[in-house]
């Protein structure tokens, strides 16, 4: 049977000389594998271009509940990026939100709320012309809110410390080596009060950054069972100087 579905391009590996396994999670059906034929091949209907990490698409697939492995019926990049992929600060936070993604979306039932997220936030990003600097910061913290350890915001205002085994803040040091203290909290916080739309006001250092890019990663790594080590944010990190 026939469905029609948005996807989020997640990984693409190599299957055979001219064939591919593609990653995508998918608004219908949570993340899935489609096998795809022919896409080396110079006239292919679907390239491997079309099939670049956080690429926005529009498919029909066949889809079996049983199944390991999809096949696609159509396939269309929509919208189409215009400076993601040619933009070197836009695509390199778009690799690091890729790794980080493939590691911690796994979930093969559909949830259209991360789902939308993650494809608005890619829009977003796509024709943003300042806050780049931030983005992956607002990004990473918004989307624990529908991975399930979304910091509790009581007390933050003028709290301390933010305790990241627990989750919370607070204005007493934890027994846990992993916290936050000032002056990293109060700017922990403001990222945490920024949506997109207000994320060029918080003002950070590239160190600041930087640290708070590493602790987040380790917030992550403590709440989500193998995610392990993200190599990508070194690259990302000598492109924001």
């Amino acid at each position: 049977m026939l469905h029609k579905t948005r996807g989020i391009v997640f990984k693409t590996t190599d299957y055979s000389e001219s064939s591919v396994v593609v990653q995508i999670f998918t608004e219908k059906f949570g993340l899935q594998s489609y096998l795809i034929n022919g896409v080396k091949k110079p006239k292919a209907k679907i390239s491997r271009n079309m099939l670049q990490p956080l690429h926005l698409i529009d498919m029909v697939v066949y889809h079996k509940a049983a199944g390991n492995i999809q096949r696609i019926a159509e396939l269309k990049n929509a919208p189409v990026l215009l400076s993601i992929p040619y933009d070197i600060i836009k695509s390199c936070l778009a690799m690091f939100l890729n790794e980080v993604l493939y590691k911690a979306v796994k979930q093969q039932t559909p949830d259209e709320n991360i789902f939308d997220f993650i494809f608005n936030a890619i829009e977003w990003l796509d024709n943003a012309t300042r806050g780049l600097a931030n983005f992956h910061l607002v990004f990473l913290i918004q989307l624990t809110r529908y991975l399930g350890f979304y910091p509790h915001s009581e007390g933050a205002s003028g709290a301390n410390y933010f305790d990241m085994k627990n989750g919370v803040f607070s204005n007493y040091r934890p027994d846990s080596l992993s916290y936050l203290s000032p002056p990293h909290t109060k700017n922990f916080e403001a990222l945490l009060q920024s949506g997109f739309g207000k994320i060029e006001d918080i003002k950070l250092s590239n160190d600041e950054r930087r640290y708070l890019i590493n602790k987040l990663l380790e917030y992550y790594a403590m709440h989500i069972e193998g995610f392990g080590y993200i190599k990508s944010h070194e690259v990302l990190e000598e492109v924001l100087g």
